[in-house]
């Protein structure tokens, strides 16, 4: 082999080695430029059909999620299965995620206001975001972390309704805590947060 064919060898093995990159610009969304934190994250979800853009060719990741849009990424990713319960979510019906929606109540994932709406609009903490996680485990049977809530500084705004599910979210490395020290439970989660949340679910635990 020659110089040259040696080189060009060599270029392709590090190109290998490397992986795909994603560069400014290519992300498939106009409000994204591909050097940004989530961009890998959200390119993957969008590639496995369980996130798409708003419009317009945007995909708003610094908007607030909602519980139609936490309830209809799960099912999708759980393949999107036909779902009919014999009382559905009475402000569900003849939605956009009305499947979504009924196949989260008949799972447990979803289980609505005392008054039988599923407030689908209504925007999604840290804490309710962990809920809907924990659920999907236990409905998916994959196994339910144990973490540590004790180390971050305001562990004690976690609603107790919600510990169970934190623990799992951060023992299982899907929820992290932020520079501060913090876990945010209260604070409201956006979609570049939730496609890397949803990149984090999807990637096997290296060990």
């Amino acid at each position: 082999m020659n110089v040259k064919k040696r080189a060009v060898s060599l270029a392709c093995a590090l190109c290998l080695l490397a992986g795909p990159a994603l560069a400014a610009g290519e992300s498939g969304y106009a409000d994204i430029e591909g050097g940004e934190w989530f961009a890998p994250a959200v390119a993957e979800m969008t590639e496995k059909g369980i996130m798409t853009g708003v419009a317009d060719g945007l995909f708003a990741p610094y908007e607030a999620i909602t519980r139609a849009t936490v309830v209809t990424v799960l099912w999708r990713m759980a393949g999107a299965p036909d779902a009919a319960v014999e009382v559905p979510f009475t402000d569900a019906v003849g939605t956009w995620y009305d499947t979504a929606a009924a196949w989260g109540k008949g799972t447990g994932i979803a289980t609505g206001y005392g008054d039988g709406s599923f407030g689908g609009g209504d925007l999604v903490t840290r804490e309710q975001l962990a809920t809907f996680l924990y659920r999907y485990a236990y409905a998916m049977g994959q196994p339910v972390a144990e973490g540590a809530l004790g180390l971050f500084s305001d562990a004690g705004s976690i609603s107790p309704w919600a510990e169970d599910a934190m623990r799992h979210a951060v023992g299982a490395g899907i929820l992290q805590g932020t520079t501060a020290g913090t876990v945010e439970p209260q604070g409201i989660a956006n979609r570049a947060a939730l496609a890397v949340t949803l990149q984090r679910m999807l990637t096997p635990a290296a060990g």
